[in-house]
Parts: C-alpha cells; structure tokens; sequence
C-alpha cells in the first residue's frame, strides 16, 4: 500500500471527505488508536522513512509550541472591593480582606532572608565584582556572611550599640563592601542610614544630626573630605569615625585627627571585634526594627505566586543607588532565594559592556534607560526596508504577547531581534521597570524585542517601595497592575481637581503591613503622610481600570519626578524665576516621561516691551510675545537668574511658550488666594507643552 492509499484508507476510518491534499495534520485529533497499527500495511522503505521524518516532526513541534503564561488569578478581574463604594480595593490573590504580612513562617526581617539564601545556595556565589577588561569574581554566600559578622563586631568595638536607635551612615556607589556593611548592621540590630551625593551639602548635615550619626562608611577619600569639611564647620559634632573601603592619603588623616575624627580602612575596623551579644536577643531586636520595613518585600511576594519563582540560577545586575529602596528590595529578594547579584563598574558608560559580560538574568531599570534602547534600537535602523521587517516582527511578537506567550526562541527573534538580546547579555528572563512612569508604546515595544518578562511597579519609600505590580501573564500597557497582597489601595476625593472616588479617581491612599510607621522625629510630617486611621497619602492621583488595575492620571503634591528619577519642587523654581525683570507669572512643567522640565510664561506688561526694545526687538506686547527670538532671550534670562540662584542643571526650563493673557482667578487659572491651579493650567496648555515635548531635547 502506498502512502496515498494508506492516507485515504485513514482518511476513511475517520470518517473525513475532502481532496486528498487537505493537510495531514487536520486527520490527527479524530485518528483511532487502531489506526496507528502497520501490520495491514505494506509500506515501502522510503515509505516508512517518510513517517519516521513526520513523527519526528510533529514530536518537534508538540514539545517546542509557544505555551500561554498562566496568570494566577483572572486578568479581567485582578483586584477585589473591599466596600460597597468601590474606591477600597485589594488583591484577587488573597482569599479574603485579610493581607499578606509574611510569605515563610521563619522569615520576618532582612537578616532572616539573607540566612535563608545562604542555607538555599550550598555556599554558592552571592556578590559579583569586576575590574575592566575582565571576567566577574564572585564572592559566596557564607563568606559574606562571615565578613559582615566580623564587621559588625568591628563597629561593636568603635561604640556602636545593638539595638535599633544605633545609626550608622553609609556614603558610597554600589559595590560588594556597601551590602556587607549594611548585613554587618543588621547582624547586629542596627540601622542603616544611606547617604548620597545629590542630597546636597543642606540635607546632608540635617541627616547626619537627625540622627545622631557618629560613624559613616564611605568608599573613598573624596566623599569621606566633604564629610570632614562639615565637622570643621561645626555643623555635625556627633561625627566620630570615617571608614573607607578605598586607600586614602596621610594628609587626611592628619586633618581629620585636628577635628577629633578617627579614619579608618575597613579592613582595620574588621581587626577590632568584640564578643557578639546573645543572638537571640540579636534576633528579637532585628525583628523590632524591620517589623514594618521588609515584611512583604514587593517582589518577594509576587514571584512567590507560582507563575514566576525567582531561582538559585538567577542573576541582577547592580547599578541603580542603593540609597533608593527599589534597589535595597530587589537585592533582599534575591538574597533570600539564594541569588546572585553583580555590581557594575562604578562607570555608567561602562554599564552595557557589565551587562554583557555578566549576562544577567533580572534587569531592575528604570524608564530613561528603557527609552533610551527604545531610541536606539530605532536609530539603528536607517533603510525603509529593515525599518518594515522591525515593525512587522514587533508586531507578530506583540500578537503572541496578547495571548500570553512570552518567548525569545521564535523565528523574529532570530532573524531580527537577537543582536538586540545579545546587548542585554542574551539570559534576560525577566525585568522590572519603576520610579517613573513609562510610555505604553515604549513598553510593548520592549516586551516583544527583548522577548523576555517586563514587569511595572508603583510605590514608594514610605510603603517599602512597591504597592501595586503588574499580574505575571497580563502584558497589556497603560497601567502600573493591581494592589499587592500586602497592601490595600484607595482613592479619596479631590475636590478641587474634581477627581472623585465615586468616579474611580482620587488620591491614591495605601495601608498595609509594608506601609512605614513614620519618619524619624519629625511628628509634623509624619501626620501630613499618614492620617489617624493609618493610611499613607501619596499624593498621587490614580484611577482604577475595569480589570481592577491601577492607572496613575495625575500628581496633587508639586513634587514629581523628572524620567532619570531627578525630584522636581516647581514652587521653587517658579519663585526664582520670577525675580526675572520680563517675567510676571511662570508655570513649570515636567513630564515624567521626559528628562527635561518646560514652561508657560506670562511676560510683565510694564517692562516687557521696553525690555525688548533694549535688546533689539520692536513690536506690540502681543507681537513679541510671538516672536521665536524674543523667546529665547527671555529664557535665556531665565536660565541666567536661575544659575545664580543655584539651581541644578535639571531644574532649569529647556524651552517656554509666552503667552499674552495672565493666570487670574476669572480665567480658571488661579485659586481665589491667587495659587496656580496646576492641573487646569496643563490642560488649557496642553497643545503648546505637547508641542514643545515633539521637539528635540536640547
């Protein structure tokens, strides 16, 4: 019998019409068993090699099929009321209104998830460090822990005490020394105090006296001499002893011995220990301290939904500041899975070649760096030809990502998108993007070229940095996902944005066991964040989507943050602004999902035309107020006064729109104690900011 008759004879027993070229593959769901049996066949060899071919074929294909990702809870309904308005919503992960405080038992503070990573990895690598040009050294889990140990008993002998009111500042970029000294701390129930270079000299010494810190570790001289210089000013006497990881000079020392300051390297304070104390009492205050702290650490919990585990295997990459909690979480979580974190050189522009040469499998970004490889990845394609292909694989892959599969082994990514991958290392299995929004198309984009799991988060410092993330298996854009089983999130109203939780928008509002207790003896601040029934006002306005996601509209407190992460206090730039002679009123606007801040500037009436006239320009108030080259006078006016003032290169406008009609209350635009009306300003200006935002960034 040849393969035709064999074909029809299947056919047949099926019960299937049809021409004998309908594809073979459609008789395979409906063939009985009996079907399968060759010994009323007569085939030929080449025959039988022909099947052979076709059940390997199909074996490939069954074993290789892309496979939806299954989301761990329905993706139209990712959140629950928990009131009968609606505004209250927690996690459909949870079985009733009860949070989530700890997912282990025995794992309730920092201190116990580094031990349990230990206990997981065997000794394997933890802290991974490189020097240019070559390959990443490792160091392990239990020489990590043995290190912070002896170090911890080296501040114990420097006069730190063990308990939760001991602050011990930590002034340095990531590396492998600043986690060890932070374990060194909370080995023994101490705080830790992070210090950073864009604070300023200002916040710097409020710190240091807030809290009474007397000791701080710093990774070189330079840092520890900004430090010195305050205590030769007088303005941080509790400051005892600095402890570099890097060589410092003679010089310093002695000028620090005139102020009555010890300098130390890190390895001599690692000579100095004293017997540890009781480590159960260790452990009992640890938990004290961190009660509130790392209790549902964000990723933590959502990895642990069995739809994505963060393994042994797993490796980050360090670079975003360990003085933000984001980084500070994202670490705790792969120390307690027994992971590996490697830190970068030191050297931004360095970053791409550590990914390479780490090949991470967890990438922590933020949306300028995604923007930027979005921008880049464009660039790069230059003829109309390849530009098509890249969009047309962009959009085949975004079709598997809508019904949930997540690969970077189909056809596109190997003939269009693994150079991209292989920028990134080629091992990316996952990242997460936070502290600022980023744009839905910048999003898809990326999910579909990097062909790995991009996940979104929403929080802040004062909730241990996550509150809503994005559900495993939903790769829609536009929304930063549901509340965390740890948390609750609701709206209240704003009256005066007209934003109503009976509309599904207001404040957002969070309470939960990660939601923090306060701030350190400062009463006042701490009721204007969190109110009487315990919940943290964010300031931010959000709105709830009908699948129970979270999408962030607005912002109610001035604060924001530029898309590097810059914070932005437009009330004061605003304010110096206005000393300028042109200028009568000013409105500055930053975009989270740009870099740069613009503005809306209403010129003095008075002055403004005899101003221009001084500098060559002739014309009505309103005909200046359009001319392109008075405007740029104006600004850089603007920019003049602002240098002098001292504002940061980031703080200043980089583009401005002169309108002729000032802000009043008549108009909308001031509240009747003559305050801007922020969000009605942006939206009559809406056109004129999206047109200054198309332009280049200058």
């Amino acid at each position: 019998m040849h393969f035709q008759e064999w074909l029809r004879s299947l056919r047949s027993s099926a019960g299937l019409k049809g021409s004998e070229s309908e594809d073979f593959w459609s008789l395979l769901p409906s063939l009985p068993l009996s079907s399968f049996s060759l010994s009323s066949l007569s085939l030929s060899p080449s025959s039988l090699l022909g099947l052979g071919a076709l059940a390997s074929i199909t074996a490939y294909w069954l074993v290789t099929r892309p496979r939806p990702m299954r989301p761990p809870c329905d993706l139209q309904a990712q959140s629950v009321a928990v009131n009968v308005s609606g505004s209250c919503r927690r996690s459909a992960l949870l079985k009733d209104d009860s949070l989530l405080e700890f997912y282990y038992d025995d794992t309730r503070t920092a201190y116990d998830m580094f031990q349990r990573g230990l206990k997981i990895s065997g000794n394997g690598p933890c802290l991974g460090y490189r020097k240019p040009g070559q390959p990443y050294q490792w160091i392990s889990y239990t020489e990590v822990a043995e290190r912070a140990q002896v170090l911890g008993s080296g501040l114990l002998a420097k006069g730190c005490q063990p308990n939760p009111q001991q602050f011990v500042g930590i002034f340095a970029q990531n590396r492998p020394e600043w986690i060890i000294s932070e374990l060194a701390c909370y080995t023994y129930s101490m705080a830790v105090v992070p210090l950073y270079d864009t604070l300023g000299l200002e916040a710097m010494v409020h710190i240091l006296n807030l809290a009474e810190i007397s000791l701080v570790i710093c990774d070189r001289e330079e840092k520890a001499a900004a430090l010195l210089e305050n205590k030769e000013k007088g303005v941080t006497p509790k400051l005892s002893c600095l402890v570099l990881f890097n060589d410092f000079s003679e010089d310093f020392v002695e000028r620090a011995k005139t102020c009555e300051v010890e300098v130390l390297k890190l390895e001599q304070l690692m000579v100095s220990r004293v017997e540890a104390p009781n480590p159960l009492l260790r452990r009992m205050l640890l938990l004290e301290l961190y009660l509130s702290l790392v209790l549902c650490s964000f990723l933590f919990l959502v990895f642990s939904q069995g739809s994505f585990v963060i393994q042994q295997e797993d490796v980050s990459i360090s670079y975003l500041p360990l003085a933000h909690m984001f980084e500070r979480m994202i670490q705790v979580s792969m120390f307690c899975h027994g992971a590996r974190v490697g830190f970068y050189q030191g050297d931004i522009s360095l970053l791409m070649d550590d990914i390479k040469t780490l090949k991470p499998t967890f990438f922590p970004v933020v949306p300028r760096l995604l923007n930027r490889i979005y921008d880049k990845i464009l660039g790069s394609v230059t003829s109309p030809l390849r530009r098509a292909l890249l969009h047309y694989a962009v959009r085949r892959k975004q079709a598997e990502l809508s019904s949930g599969v997540v690969r970077n082994n189909s056809l596109w990514d190997k003939l269009v998108f693994n150079r991209i991958q292989a920028s990134l290392g080629g091992d990316l299995r996952f990242a997460l993007t936070a502290s600022a929004p980023i744009s839905p198309a910048v999003l898809s984009f990326l999910r579909a070229t990097l062909g790995c799991l991009i996940f979104e988060g929403y929080g802040q410092t004062e909730c241990t940095a996550g509150c809503t993330f994005s559900m495993p298996g939903d790769w829609s854009a536009g929304h930063v996902g549901a509340p965390l089983p740890c948390a609750m999130v609701k709206l209240v109203d704003i009256p005066d944005m007209n934003y109503y939780a009976k509309n599904g928008e207001g404040e957002i509002c969070i309470r939960g066991p990660s939601v923090f207790r306060g701030y350190l003896r400062d009463p006042e601040r701490t009721a204007e964040a969190l109110d009487s029934d315990g919940w943290l006002h964010s300031g931010d306005v959000g709105q709830w989507l009908p699948n129970g996601t979270l999408r962030i509209i607005d912002r109610k407190k001035h604060i924001f943050k530029l898309s590097q992460g810059e914070y932005i206090a437009p009330e004061k730039i605003e304010n110096v602004y206005m000393r300028c002679v042109p200028v009568l009123q000013v409105f500055v606007h930053g975009d989270s999902l740009q870099s740069y801040l613009i503005g809306i500037v209403v010129p003095d009436p008075e002055v403004f035309v005899d101003w221009a006239k001084e500098r060559g320009f002739v014309g009505s108030y309103e005909e200046l107020c359009q001319n392109p080259d008075v405007k740029n006078a104006v600004l850089e006016d603007m920019k003049a006064v602002g240098k002098e003032a001292g504002l940061k290169s980031f703080e200043q406008v980089k583009d401005l729109h002169l309108h002729p009609e000032t802000f009043s209350v008549a108009n909308g635009l001031l509240t009747p104690t003559l305050k801007s009306r922020r969000a009605d300003i942006r939206r009559v200006f809406q056109e004129q900011i999206s047109s200054m935002y198309s332009k280049t960034a200058i």
